[in-house]
């Protein structure tokens, strides 16, 4: 009945919203399941006061306390995942669904779930993840659920970054990356992927040194990957840059934009020297960001004030900033040396381009015969001057 819009006012209308908080508070998943589908429905198309539901009627606190029920699974390892009612996911779902929308609707009471977050963590971590569809509920759930949380607040750090274990979360983050990128078509990438690259971003802003170390480490192109045009192997870093230029999936392409530009120190010479000019040409001009001069020098991290950016991966042999391959991986092109002729014939067509550019006035360029005309260097050959 609920699924039409018009009953869900007539629902808050006889005042049953606060009893459906109550029932909230059993200890059964059936009740679970139904209750939190019909809150979830009634955030949509009616006067709902989510406010009112927290403060007055323990809602949050409700939430929280189901979805820490789900972590018994994982505590009591005599209990495989596989043997549970499969009411136990689909009511977990339910909860992260309605604590999701709750928080986005009312983001002034998102402290109010930060208690769940230890028990989300703790789910995420521990649950197996599916190679054909890592996102597959709860996963996609779980990971959407954390997005609106204030994760500066002292006990979410702790339970992010836990003492002893502090990459446990962005470990398992980039694991659902690594296995999404290889299986999701552009419209899964879109809808699914796109969350869990903006909380990635959210973390790494907030993660410890050692942790944010680890993060370019695994997320930035490294030797292996420079040994070819970046952006061409199948590492996670290759596939990601692919992804950065994918003109079907705009807010995959933004996000890992950012998480890159994140991962570089926010520092456009380091962005350019972690992932190619080419990669981070079109983010630096979208968001009207310069770039410094040198940042096109033939560049290692042994001669760079900005290394801190890349320590994770440090390389020691100079690439090309353009495609990101080393040097010395880069194919030897052979070619014939040009004829006195060739070389005439070129500069002229050198000479008509740079005169045609000029009439154009979209940008001030001078000729360079002019040039050394002016300046004196210009030299002219006899007609029997040899090629020497």
């Amino acid at each position: 009945m609920l699924l039409k819009e018009n009953t869900r006012q007539v629902f808050l209308d006889l005042g049953y919203e606060s009893k459906a908080c109550n029932k909230l508070k059993n200890d059964n998943r059936d009740d679970e399941f139904l209750v939190s589908r019909i809150i979830f429905l009634t955030t949509y198309g009616s006067n709902v006061d989510i406010e009112r539901l927290i403060d007055n009627y323990h809602l949050a606190e409700n939430i929280c306390q189901n979805i820490s029920r789900h972590t018994k699974q994982y505590v009591n390892k005599q209990k495989k995942v596989k043997e549970l009612d499969p009411m136990e996911d689909m009511a977990l779902i339910e909860s992260l669904k309605l604590m999701f929308n709750l928080m986005h609707f009312c983001p002034q009471r998102a402290g109010a779930f930060s208690p769940a977050l230890p028990h989300i963590s703790m789910i995420l971590t521990k649950r197996p993840i599916s190679s054909n569809k890592p996102l597959e509920p709860p996963i996609g759930p779980l990971v959407n659920s954390i997005i609106p949380l204030d994760l500066a607040q002292k006990d979410n750090l702790h339970a992010l970054f836990p003492k002893g274990t502090p990459n446990i979360n962005v470990e398992r983050l980039i694991e659902i990356i690594e296995k999404a990128t290889k299986v999701y078509a552009d419209d899964e990438l879109e809808n699914l992927v796109s969350p869990v690259l903006a909380l990635l971003c959210k973390i790494y802003e907030l993660a410890p040194k050692e942790v944010q170390s680890h993060m370019q480490k695994l997320l930035l192109p490294n030797d292996e990957d420079r040994k070819q045009v970046l952006g061409r192997g199948e590492s996670l870093p290759s596939r990601l840059l692919r992804l950065s230029t994918n003109p079907a999936t705009p807010q995959v392409r933004e996000s890992i934009s950012s998480l890159l530009f994140d991962l570089s120190g926010k520092d456009a010479r380091s962005f350019v020297q972690n992932v190619g000019y080419g990669f981070a040409s079109g983010f630096l001009f979208q968001h009207n960001i310069s770039i410094p001069e040198n940042a096109l020098e033939a560049w290692s991290t042994s001669d760079s004030e900005s290394s801190h950016a890349r320590a994770s991966n440090e390389s020691s042999k100079p690439f090309n900033p353009i495609t990101g391959q080393t040097l010395e991986s880069e194919p030897v092109i052979e070619m014939p040396e040009m004829t006195q002729e060739e070389k005439e014939r070129e500069a002229e067509r050198l000479f008509v381009l740079f005169e045609r550019l000029k009439k154009t006035g979209v940008m001030s360029v001078k000729n360079p015969v002019e040039t050394a005309l002016s300046e004196g260097r210009f030299l002219e050959l006899d007609d029997d001057a040899d090629s020497e």
